[in-house]
């Protein structure tokens, strides 16, 4: 047994893939099989069994148990770098962060770059399931968004609350009230987000609950495009109550019957939570509190 070898089953065990594993540790499909290969041989063990077609690959009781014992194993070893690297002061490195919106994660990250400046960081904005693809597949190291399932692979740091409210263009006949039923939007004109928009699932959900059906419906492909419909006055939309900023050509109201909120999460896979810079991200979403 050695370091390698470990790391090559506990990266194989996390992502239930060699190819994958392969990619994450930057090591050809050969080699990374090498090590599993040395490592099972030299204990007379078997710690993967792979599937019929399309199963993957399924993980042995003992493989199972090896895994528990392996993320403590690393997560002690990246504790320790960064306890020596926290002890000079030189928390640095690279960090790459994933939003579905700049109201939340801009206020962090200003928070997290005065505190670290030798900390490179570069954001990129998606909607939900784009990110939460790119948290699991290591493409972006810190995703912050609403509504993440409960899964093993992610750790999870809740840092609020959101809620959805409808916005209409400034003069409209909603202009003046206060709160809108859902059912007002079946004579609407309703701008709507793409697939894989939250935002969009969570309102649909709710249309359709109600049996409630818009005149006609336009699609945007991000929310700036949609505050920016709505207020040209090609209809209605509903956004998170945050991202409405101080735009003074749109009107915002509560939905009256049907109060949708959602937990916003910042995520990363859950064996890289103690590298140093993640680490001392998650640290600061924690300290700020919660949102609403």
């Amino acid at each position: 047994m050695n370091h390698s070898q470990l790391r090559a089953f506990h990266a194989v065990a996390s992502e239930g893939s060699f190819s994958r594993a392969a990619a994450r540790l930057g090591l050809s499909q050969p080699t990374l099989s090498a090590h599993i290969k040395a490592l099972e041989e030299g204990y007379g063990v078997r710690l993967f069994e792979r599937g019929g077609r399309g199963r993957g690959l399924r993980l042995s009781a003992l493989a199972e148990a090896l895994c528990e014992v392996t993320e403590r194993y690393f997560a002690t070893e990246e504790e320790a770098r960064r306890l020596l690297t926290d002890a000079k002061g030189q928390v640095r490195g690279k960090l790459r962060i994933g939003a579905d919106s700049p109201h939340i994660v801009l206020p962090l990250l200003a928070r997290f770059s005065g505190r670290y400046p030798r900390v490179e960081t570069a954001v990129r904005f998606a909607n939900s399931a784009a990110l939460l693809a790119d948290v699991l597949a290591a493409r972006i190291d810190i995703g912050i968004l609403p509504g993440v399932a409960p899964d093993r692979r992610l750790l999870r740091t809740a840092i609020g609350k959101e809620q959805l409210v409808a916005i209409a263009p400034r003069g409209h006949a909603w202009s003046g009230r206060r709160r809108v039923p859902l059912s007002a939007f079946a004579g609407e004109v309703l701008v709507r987000r793409e697939p894989g928009s939250l935002t969009r699932a969570l309102f649909d959900r709710a249309l359709a609950e109600r049996a409630v059906a818009p005149r006609e419906v336009f699609e945007m492909g991000s929310r700036e495009a949609v505050k920016e419909a709505v207020a040209a006055g090609l209809g209605v939309s509903v956004i998170f109550e945050s991202e409405i900023g101080g735009d003074g050509r749109l009107t915002s109201l509560e939905l009256q019957d049907a109060e949708i909120k959602i937990a916003e999460f910042a995520i990363c896979r859950a064996e890289r939570q103690s590298e140093t810079a993640l680490a001392a991200f998650l640290d600061i979403a924690r300290d700020t509190g919660p949102l609403s």
